[in-house]
């Protein structure tokens, strides 16, 4: 298995531009044909793509130096040296770029297809046909290459997902994804089991998917950093949905009202925005004994609907399952009409 990855450094060096040439036509009938040195032909740059196909930084840690190609040399007859090609570098969507010496954001590669052009190659340098004038017509001058860019980059990936599965640990989030989704998340009867996002995706029916993203358990203080801290919370900003998994029989005795709002408070201490996310919640465990009583407190305290499930059952899933369904639906179109009127 992968390890999951979501925070590293890497460096990243362009290439030299290649040297321009000092040279002179040298052919039959022509023995004067004046300076003909070739110009050095560009440097690769290292570029950083945004692709669905990886979805960890993981790949990038035996990698300490990311180097592009340099420049080849000018050649004889005006020849142009090749250019060094562009080193592409996938990383997940969702990465943020960082430089890693001041912390300035440099980019958010949150779409499939996203570039930055993380270091510049350098240029190519002039060969000497450049240089030639009336005062010197046969000049011995020639430009050197560019040097490349080279810098420190700080990678963290926030990861995208349709739906952000949320909850204090063991609330039933890994069995949920299990049960509707192909993913196979660690599941135990321990706190913290999922250590880093687990991802599936949720066939919705009529050519409808989701993606749907376990994120590590919460517990109060993690906007300062406590259990997994940051760790977790990033995560949750990149999801259209987000769905609150709460226990509704706890084996401790909790309130199953006070383990929801608890959990409000800390997403709301990070960053007000989530609070503002569109939203359902979920009485999850509903096989237990006690479950139907913490449900119906947990829908007095919010004035509202509190969908029922039970992972070990199935009870209520294609419900929660059509419910998710038509909440991503509905953030996806409102998404497209925001993009729509920033062009217009």
């Amino acid at each position: 298995m992968v390890e999951f990855l979501d925070e590293i450094e890497i460096e990243v060096r362009a290439g030299r531009g290649g040297d321009g040439a000092v040279a002179f036509l040298r052919e039959k009938y022509r023995p004067k044909g004046g300076p003909a040195g070739g110009d050095g032909g560009r440097a690769g740059s290292v570029v950083l793509v945004a692709t669905g196909q990886v979805d960890t930084l993981y790949g990038l840690r035996s990698l300490p130096v990311l180097r592009a190609p340099d420049g080849a040399g000018g050649g004889p007859k005006k020849r142009t040296g090749r250019s060094g090609e562009n080193l592409l570098v996938p990383v997940p969507r969702g990465t943020i770029v960082r430089d890693a010496d001041s912390g300035a954001f440099l980019a958010d590669l949150a779409e499939e297809g996203a570039q930055y052009v993380a270091a510049r190659g350098g240029a190519g340098g002039r060969g000497n046909q450049h240089f030639a004038s009336p005062e010197n017509q046969a000049p011995t001058r020639a430009e050197k290459g560019g040097e490349g860019e080279a810098r420190r980059l700080g990678l963290e990936l926030r990861l995208v997902a349709d739906v952000g599965l949320v909850g204090f640990p063991n609330a039933g989030k890994s069995t949920l994804l299990s049960r509707i989704s192909a993913a196979h998340p660690h599941v135990a009867d321990y706190p913290f089991t999922t250590l880093h996002p687990e991802v599936g995706v949720v066939d919705a029916g009529e050519y409808r998917q989701f993606v749907v993203a376990d994120l590590p358990g919460l517990i109060e203080g993690a906007h300062k950093g406590a259990g997994l801290g940051d760790a977790f919370l990033r995560h949750v900003e990149r999801t259209r949905v987000l769905l609150h998994l709460v226990d509704a029989a706890p084996p401790d005795g909790a309130d199953p009202v006070e383990r929801y709002r608890a959990l409000r408070r800390e997403l709301e201490a990070y960053s007000p925005r989530l609070t503002e996310r569109r939203e359902l919640a979920t009485a999850s465990k509903m096989d237990l004994a006690g479950a139907g009583e913490g449900r119906a407190r947990l829908e007095k305290a919010l004035g509202r609907p509190v969908l029922a499930m039970s992972a070990v059952t199935g009870e209520g899933l294609a419900e929660l399952v059509g419910a998710l369904g038509r909440a991503v639906d509905a953030e996806r179109a409102a998404a497209g009409e925001r993009r729509a009127g920033a062009t217009s």
